[in-house]
């Protein structure tokens, strides 16, 4: 992903929904810790990481590539308030493929603050192609292109398991 990729895309419209209501997600699988914006095709969320996150290792912190499921919950809190703003319910999402996985260190960090910026590149009906990445104080600690797919009836998509 070119660095200009997201330069000068900021979201201008505020949420006021929590995180854990936009995602299908149940604790303490909700990884993020609020959504900071959003505006057509971007959103932007934000999470501190403490010793009690999940997958937070002592004497490390979060290996950097758990940075990809925090990509993955920020599209899909941009699905989730696209729903909210429809009448629809929250809808399973899934990630299909990571693209240019790109992460300048291994951990993340005891009390980094990690904001989490996704920007549509590509929908159409039930997939999408995002274009995503994770800074700290305004320097990027990793980025990813990820592939996604958004059924609209995902009732038995589990069923046969």
């Amino acid at each position: 992903m070119p660095p200009s990729f997201l330069e000068g895309l900021h979201p201008v419209r505020s949420c006021s929904y929590p995180v854990a209501d936009l995602l299908p997600h149940a604790p303490p699988m909700v990884l993020l810790d609020e959504v900071l914006g959003w505006d057509q095709g971007h959103v932007m969320t934000a999470l501190t990481i403490h010793s009690e996150s999940p997958f937070f290792m002592e004497n490390s912190g979060i290996p950097s590539y758990v940075g990809l499921e925090y990509m993955a919950q920020t599209c899909g809190v941009y699905a989730g308030i696209e729903g909210f703003n429809l009448g629809q319910p929250v809808r399973l999402g899934f990630l299909l493929g990571t693209r240019n996985f790109h992460a300048s260190t291994n951990w993340f960090c005891l009390g980094q603050r990690l904001i989490v910026d996704a920007t549509e590149i590509y929908r159409q009906e039930t997939m999408g192609i995002f274009g995503c990445r994770i800074t700290h104080d305004d320097v990027e600690l990793a980025s990813a292109q990820l592939n996604l797919y958004q059924p609209n009836d995902a009732s038995g998509t589990f069923s046969n398991l």
